[in-house]
């Protein structure tokens, strides 16, 4: 099962590289430029993980990240395309089917979905697993449950057709 680290940490990103973890974005929105930057950095230096940063595609081209991580709705990923190495990985955030194709049209590499179940950080209206198994259905794009997942609920995700799961508690 592939698993996709959401967090705002360098000891999280750390732990999660040791459990097996393949991808981490780092998502601190109330981090200067300046300090993002030392933090992507730091998470690129972990070895056998590929580091995204969210949002600034700027950070993540300056610190040598191997993606960025996009809201729905934002910047296309062709656009970025254009300016970013070969093998840079775009992931989008989405909460519908046609954000999931827009996504896929646009080139991203992969979408987070949800979210899945009620979440214990955030107030949520969760989609449930049948959500998942139609979205998963309905593109050929990469697709990893977001949402309250779990230890104990993350094989239902793979289950409903998720590439993988993704979470920031799920690796706290």
């Amino acid at each position: 099962m592939k698993r996709y680290c959401i967090t705002d940490s360098l000891d999280v990103a750390a732990r999660a590289v040791h459990d097996g973890v393949e991808m981490i974005q780092i998502r601190a929105k109330q981090l200067s430029a300046r300090a993002l930057m030392d933090l992507a950095r730091d998470a690129v230096a972990l070895e056998g993980v590929q580091v995204l940063v969210n949002t600034r595609t700027d950070v993540s081209l300056a610190c040598g990240a191997h993606g960025v991580h996009l809201p729905a709705g934002s910047i296309a990923p062709s656009t970025i395309r254009r300016i970013a190495p070969r093998g840079f990985l775009i992931g989008v955030s989405c909460h519908s089917i046609e954000e999931l194709r827009a996504a896929e049209n646009e080139g991203a590499d992969f979408a987070v979905f949800g979210p899945v179940f009620a979440s214990i950080t955030k107030s949520v209206v969760p989609i449930g697993l049948e959500a998942v198994r139609v979205a998963t259905s309905s593109v050929r794009l990469p697709v990893y449950a977001l949402g309250g997942v779990t230890a104990g609920n993350a094989a239902l995700c793979i289950e409903a057709g998720a590439a993988g799961v993704a979470g920031i508690s799920l690796f706290a």
